[in-house]
């Protein structure tokens, strides 16, 4: 046989193969999700590990310091999430009352534009209609289910977590065996990509905590309720990459409805968070971010609409450390130096 027949042979092979990996990673997902976050924490503490070794200390007391440094940042998040719940639950009845007034006046709106009356018994007939019943049941056991699924991934991830830190599961060492012939380019290949997920997650971490203030800030100078949980939630959401702080924008600029009551304030408002946005998403986020990546605006979009339909959330938050540990992956080959390019 030829060599170009094997060569077409090759191709026709792997043409097939991949519609068969895109249906497992979506079949066990419950899996890889998990997975995917256990390896991309991972590589973020494997130079904390490194370091802790240089230093003569043994693997026990490093997985122990690391556990020590987990545990702290989930403290820390917890607290601040404390205080922003404590922020909603002291809101005084003033609030609740101007609220109820403005939902009132939307009601009104939403009766003209519909011909239909919407409040008093005939509100209360749509409410306890049997398709509105059943559809509120839906959605709180969608609500549940969504709770038991995240703490199962969570769990499974911490899980996968402490076998990749303890070298029980080394993705050096699959790549050295799967992908390279040397343990020199396995080596060096990990080293790229441990560099892009820390300087990513810096990155986007500075980012969100910018978003963050920003927002929280703008809800304090203009006197919207829960500066706190909103400046949090930005924070959260930006992880979400293009998307998130796109939610909180809205969601905030549809909350301060409520408590902002002329147009010109409303539009100024929510102007400064979509700049705010704007300069720390689409300026300070690429500036910081440098060369390091080197994908364009294109491959970005594709892959957060690959990843989001397979995987939902979880596929958005994954869609760039998993774009750049392929894009590392394929430079270091001749023949998929091309794909490289194109994400570039």
């Amino acid at each position: 046989m030829e060599l170009h027949e094997l060569k077409t042979i090759k191709r026709i092979l792997t043409i097939m193969v991949i519609p068969v990996i895109l249906y497992a990673l979506k079949l066990l997902s419950f899996i890889f999700i998990p997975l995917f976050f256990a390896l991309f924490f991972g590589l973020l503490f494997s130079p904390i590990l490194r370091w802790l070794t240089r230093k003569n200390i043994p693997k026990t007391g490093s997985l122990t310091i690391i556990t020590i440094i987990v545990v702290i940042g989930f403290i820390i998040i917890f607290k601040v999430g404390q205080l922003a719940g404590s922020e909603i639950t002291a809101a005084d009845q003033n609030f609740w009352n101007v609220a109820a007034i403005k939902i009132d006046k939307l009601i009104v709106s939403a009766e003209e534009i519909l011909g239909m009356p919407l409040r008093g018994s005939d509100f209360k007939t749509i409410v306890q209609n049997k398709q509105v019943s059943q559809a509120i049941q839906n959605s709180f056991g969608s609500t549940l289910k969504l709770f038991q699924k995240t703490f199962t991934m969570s769990l499974m991830t911490i899980f996968f977590l402490v076998l990749l830190l303890s070298g029980s599961m080394n993705f050096q060492k699959v790549m050295q065996d799967t992908l390279f012939n040397s343990r020199l380019s396995s080596t060096k290949t990990f080293l790229t990509i441990e560099k892009s997920i820390v300087t990513f997650i810096k990155v986007k971490s500075i980012t969100s905590l910018f978003t963050g203030l920003g927002f929280g800030l703008t809800a304090y100078f203009f006197d919207v309720s829960f500066p706190l949980f909103w400046g949090l939630l930005a924070f959260l959401l930006n992880y979400i990459q293009l998307l998130g702080s796109v939610i909180v924008t809205v969601l905030l600029v549809v909350f301060a409805v409520v408590e902002i009551n002329t147009v010109g304030s409303l539009v100024l408002f929510a102007l400064i968070l979509i700049i705010v946005q704007l300069a720390f998403g689409s300026v300070l986020e690429p500036i910081l971010m440098g060369q390091s990546f080197k994908i364009n605006t294109i491959a970005v979009l594709v892959m957060l609409m690959f990843w989001g339909y397979l995987w939902g959330v979880p596929g958005l938050v994954l869609s760039i450390p998993i774009t750049v540990i392929l894009k590392t992956i394929l430079e270091q080959f001749s023949g998929t130096k091309l794909i490289a390019k194109i994400l570039s």
